[in-house]
């Protein structure tokens, strides 16, 4: 197993004052067979007026805040030591790819209760569609009959490949279709385009929000700051571990014991960490810090670095 600790930090400097706020929160790691969260802190400034915790439609943990009151920023600050076991198959071996997808089709009777709660991850989302451009490009994945994770894993290195990680390339507005024309794009895109390759070959997929560890250079220390976010997905496999087995497109591996799962959802819209709604403030860009630090080890301050503002008490 392994053991970390992830600081996940969001401040705004607003323009000009922020008179109310919404905001909702995908800042709780997900509890699963693979991760569990040994601690866990939210540090909210200004204190929110009102604060809802509770479960999405998905099981994932979400917090609501609300701001009454005029503020000029806001900063929350996410902290959680989290334990992760292995969770990659040991084998590829599972149900042959069409057998599942003439499984999940409509035959005029009751499915499965697994099969049923994946069929919510069949269709299109705001950000995955579901068009025969995708079919084209994945075809030669999916041989008839061959194993599920094996197309799967071959999908992966497929993209993988062809796509070059570009960070101008994209916004988090890009169609998939045009990242699938121009090839280029961060993790969030690749993730969007493998779901829309599997759902329109009739598999379902979900997609996954979370953290990944990085290594410094060699000799270098660890950075505060120095990670973000990261977004990869699963597909329904029945009969291999709890049935979703995951796929990470940006580094064409297995996630395992160096993924940390935050939320799970059709797209990124479901379990973006932080997303609201304002009125006023202005111009204003997020400053977004991620650090993911080993038990054991230590991490430093980045140079030149400037010090966010320190979080009020909201805590728990």
């Amino acid at each position: 197993m392994a053991r970390y600790t992830v600081i996940h930090e969001t401040c705004y400097h607003y323009g000009s004052a922020v008179s109310l706020s919404q905001q909702q929160l995908h800042l709780a790691p997900r509890i699963c067979s693979w991760q569990q969260c040994l601690r866990q802190e939210l540090q909210v400034d200004p204190v929110p007026t009102l604060r809802h915790d509770s479960l999405d439609a998905f099981g994932n943990s979400v917090s609501w805040l609300s701001f009454h009151a005029p503020h000029d920023h806001l900063h929350v600050r996410a902290e959680m030591d989290i334990e992760v076991l292995p969770s990659a198959p040991r084998t590829l071996a599972s149900i042959a790819w069409d057998e599942l997808r003439e499984r999940l089709r409509y035959h005029g009777q009751a499915p499965q209760p697994d099969d049923l709660a994946a069929q919510r991850f069949l269709f299109e989302s705001s950000h995955v569609r579901v068009k025969h451009e995708f079919v084209e490009f994945a075809r030669a994945c999916f041989v008839p009959g061959q194993p599920l994770l094996v197309c799967t894993q071959r999908l992966m290195s497929k993209i993988f490949e062809e796509f070059e990680f570009d960070p101008e390339a994209t916004t988090v507005a890009t169609p998939v279709l045009e990242v699938l024309d121009n090839r280029r794009g961060v993790c969030q895109d690749f993730a969007h385009l493998m779901l829309a390759c599997l759902r329109s070959m009739g598999l379902p997929a979900r997609y996954m929000s979370g953290y990944l560890l990085t290594q410094p250079p060699p000799g270098k220390p660890r950075l505060i700051g120095a990670d973000a976010s990261h977004a990869w997905i699963s597909v329904y496999c029945p009969g291999v571990g709890d049935g979703w087995v995951d796929f990470d497109p940006t580094n064409n591996l297995l996630p395992d014991l160096e993924h940390i799962t935050l939320a799970w959802g059709r797209d990124f819209v479901d379990v973006s960490p932080m997303r609201g709604v304002i009125l006023g403030g202005g111009g204003h860009e997020p400053d977004v810090e991620v650090t993911v630090i080993p038990f054991g080890e230590t991490a430093v301050p980045r140079p030149g670095k400037v010090e966010l503002a320190s979080a009020g008490p909201d805590a728990v």
